[in-house]
């Protein structure tokens, strides 16, 4: 008997006014899968990423995690459930050390949510952490101000806070956005290692990326699904190197 999905969406649709931004979007993700959503410029993607976040209301079909509707939640709900999520642009607290930004993430997600304690001292939520710290290799700059930090080292941290709460569905936009090369090729290593418990959707803007780290990827255009299937699927299709490989941005 096939496993069910983590992740349904069904016939989505997303308007602004009288412009259409998604229009009837269904795609399903297995547990432990990564799964690229890849397009031009206006194709959507973004805007169906923010609706499975609970950024943006639909205006039609539903969202489903773990066989539960969620369309109407909250972010905060989602992510009370095991969805994590990181941004585009980072949203740590640049004043604040590496080890600071990440116990605040945990405390958000794991609490206790308020305490007569001191955050500080809740060793289960330091060792946490820490651990987070390590997976990334942050661990040597644990006491450093995140405005010291490379870019690369400031989204390794986003990430590593999305996965404080160890979500079971980790939505990422554009996590490789403005690294060099060399910072690509690591965060990939990264997070390929991650456990298969995680199931990963995200966008991402660098072919190379997708290619490298996804089983499965979505191809959006005007708002729907024009091509879906393995890399090799992907990297073969006609259309696909017509709008998106052929440099067309």
């Amino acid at each position: 008997m096939p496993t069910p999905p983590i992740l349904t969406v069904q016939d989505v649709s997303i308007s602004f006014g009288a412009v259409r931004a998604v229009n009837g979007v269904s795609l399903a993700l297995a547990p432990g899968e990564r799964h690229a959503l890849l397009g031009t410029n206006g194709a959507g993607k973004t805007t169906l990423f923010n609706a499975i976040s609970g950024e943006v209301p639909l205006t039609a079909g539903g969202i489903a995690f773990k066989g539960s509707d969620i369309s109407r939640l909250r972010p905060h709900q989602r992510v009370r459930l095991g969805i994590g999520r990181t941004f585009q642009t980072s949203l740590t607290f640049a004043d604040r050390s590496v080890e600071d930004n990440l116990r605040v993430a945990v405390m958000g997600s794991r609490g206790p949510r308020f305490s007569l304690r001191p955050w500080r001292h809740h060793r289960e939520q330091v060792e946490a952490a820490r651990a987070c710290a390590a997976r990334f290799r942050l661990d040597e700059v644990l006491a450093q101000p995140v405005a010291t930090l490379s870019y690369g080292q400031q989204r390794e941290l986003e990430i590593a806070m999305a996965l404080a709460g160890e979500p079971e569905l980790l939505l990422m936009d554009e996590p490789a956005a403005g690294m060099s090369p060399q910072g690509r090729g690591r965060l990939v290593e990264i997070l390929r290692g991650l456990p298969r418990r995680i199931t990963m959707l995200f966008v991402e803007h660098d072919m190379d990326v997708a290619l490298s780290l996804a089983d499965r990827i979505t191809v959006m255009r005007d708002g729907a699904v024009v091509a879906s299937g393995t890399p090799s699927d992907i990297r073969a299709n006609p259309l696909v190197r017509e709008i998106y490989l052929g440099g067309k941005h």
